[in-house]
C-alpha cells in the first residue's frame, strides 16, 4: 500500500515540466488540480477525519521571484543508491544532476534526482524528482521539506517554479512513505512559495 501511495501522489502531480518563463496560470492551475485531488476521497492523502472537513490547502502568495532559471549540470560516473525514506521502504534513486541559480542575490544549489522505477516507464521516463528544504520549514512549512517534480531538460537550464512546491504525502497521513530531502538540498534561505504545511 505505501509504495502504491507513493506513486499514485508522483503520478498525479505532474504539471509545469517544462515551463520557459513564469505563469500564474500554470501556478493557479497546479493549486486547482491538488485542491480538487486532496478533495476527492478516491486520490486524497489526507486522514479520514481531516477530509471529512477539507476544503483548500494554504498557499504561500504566487510570487514571480520564485520563479528562477537555473543552470544544469548533469551528474557524471554517479552511482545508484537507495534513498532514506519516512518508513522502511528504501527506492533506488541515482543523482542526475545539479542545478545553480540566484534568489535575493544568493547563488544556490540544489542537486536533482531520477527515480530507477519511474524512469523505466514511458510516460515518466524523462521525470526528475527535486526535494528541497529552507528556512520556512517547521515553521510556515512543512519541517521535512517539499517537492518539485521537473523534466529532463534538452539543454543547460532548467526552469524551477517554487510557487509549485508541494508537500509530501506523509505530511498528512503517517501511513505513507516519502524520501526524506538529502542535506546537501537545505537551503540557508526562506522559500515563501507553494504548499504551507497543513493544519
Amino acid at each position: 500500500m505505501k509504495k502504491i501511495a507513493f506513486f499514485v501522489w508522483l503520478l498525479v502531480l505532474n504539471f509545469g515540466f517544462s515551463q520557459n518563463k513564469f505563469s500564474k496560470a500554470e501556478v493557479e492551475k497546479f493549486q486547482k488540480t491538488i485542491n480538487a485531488e486532496y478533495a476527492d476521497a478516491k486520490t486524497s492523502p489526507l486522514m479520514e477525519a481531516d477530509l471529512k472537513t477539507f476544503k483548500t490547502l494554504e498557499f504561500y502568495p504566487i510570487n514571480e521571484k520564485f520563479f528562477v532559471k537555473a543552470k544544469f549540470v548533469k551528474a557524471k560516473n554517479e552511482k545508484v543508491f537507495e534513498m532514506k525514506t519516512t518508513g522502511t521502504r528504501t527506492p533506488q534513486y541515482i543523482k542526475y544532476g545539479t542545478l545553480f541559480f540566484t534568489l535575493d542575490g544568493k547563488a544556490m544549489q540544489l542537486n536533482v534526482y531520477r527515480s530507477i522505477d519511474l524512469s523505466k516507464t514511458e510516460e515518466y521516463k524523462d521525470h526528475l524528482f527535486l526535494p528541497f528544504s529552507d528556512l520556512t520549514c517547521g515553521k510556515e512549512s512543512y519541517i521535512g521539506g517539499r517537492y518539485i517534480d521537473l523534466k529532463i531538460p534538452k539543454g543547460n537550464t532548467v526552469a524551477i517554479d517554487f510557487n509549485q512546491a508541494y508537500n509530501p504525502y506523509c505530511a498528512y497521513n503517517h501511513k505513507y512513505s516519502c524520501p526524506l530531502v538529502p542535506l546537501e538540498n537545505d537551503l540557508n534561505i526562506e522559500i515563501k512559495a507553494g504548499v504551507k504545511t497543513f493544519h
